[in-house]
């Protein structure tokens, strides 16, 4: 089975990536576009079908779950932060609400132009990963995706197949391109990974974020995986293959996919 690793760029003017546990008058979000989700934006370009009952999971989960991907946000974001604003809506229709007179006023917080560079490794001998592979480089959706919520419809370009592609072997000094996981404290790459980056005289930053990685299948809920982007060299020393699969595509930029 030969693998094909592409890559899209995925864009919208607004996002809503919703945090399950805010609950006290205002819904929070996500910055960094997550797994779950973009495993939804796979399903309405290929065309499955998405949640039709409690307590079982979507046909798009099921046959996207174990595909690899990788997330990149786009140069527009300040070192990985895309602007956020405060919307507030009001459905006064009587049938939002068991409130006297029905209205309901939601406040969300919701991101403003987000933007990802989004990696998949693909099974083209897979006839679902075949569709959603010739879509998405054919600029084609079964249904409209979006960006975390239907009101905020979605779209790609630079769509893109690699072909000097394989697995980092962390011999040299590296700096990650994509959002990786980290299983113990970013702190103690600090002084070798921001040194380099202070010659090359670029301001060196590190983010941080938990994010949803899967779904437990038992809880129906999510799993979560602690995310980093810094645009930081990092010794050779440490090695961080323990985390996941890394590749380096055309000799230069190194992901992580998860």
């Amino acid at each position: 089975m030969i693998k094909t690793l592409i890559s899209f760029d995925l864009k919208a003017e607004f996002g809503f990536f919703k945090k399950p546990d805010i609950n006290e008058g205002i819904c929070l979000t996500y910055n960094m576009l997550h797994k779950p989700v973009l495993l939804g934006i796979l399903g309405a370009i290929s065309g499955l079908k998405g949640y039709q009952k409690n307590e079982e999971f979507p046909e798009y989960y099921n046959k996207l779950k174990h595909i690899k991907v990788g997330i990149q946000p786009s140069s527009t974001s300040d070192k990985g932060n895309f602007t956020k604003d405060i919307v507030s809506y009001n459905n006064s229709t009587g049938l939002a609400s068991d409130e006297p007179g029905g209205n309901l006023i939601v406040t969300e917080q919701i991101l403003i132009k987000p933007s990802y560079r989004c990696f998949l490794l693909l099974n083209l001998e897979n006839e679902i990963e075949k569709k959603l592979y010739d879509n998405i480089m054919s600029y084609k959706a079964e249904f409209l995706p979006y960006m975390g919520k239907n009101d905020f419809s979605a779209w790609w370009t630079n769509s893109k197949k690699y072909d000097d592609i394989h697995e980092f072997d962390f011999s040299s000094n590296y700096k990650i391109d994509s959002i990786f996981v980290k299983d113990e404290a970013v702190s103690s790459y600090i002084p070798e990974a921001f040194g380099r980056s202070a010659r090359l005289n670029v301001q060196p930053f590190v983010y941080f974020e938990k994010l949803p990685i899967a779904f437990d299948e038992k809880l129906y809920q999510y799993q979560y995986g602690d995310f980093v982007y810094s645009n930081a060299f990092f010794s050779k020393e440490m090695n961080m293959s323990s985390n996941g699969i890394f590749y380096k595509i055309d000799n230069a930029t190194i992901i992580q996919l998860f």
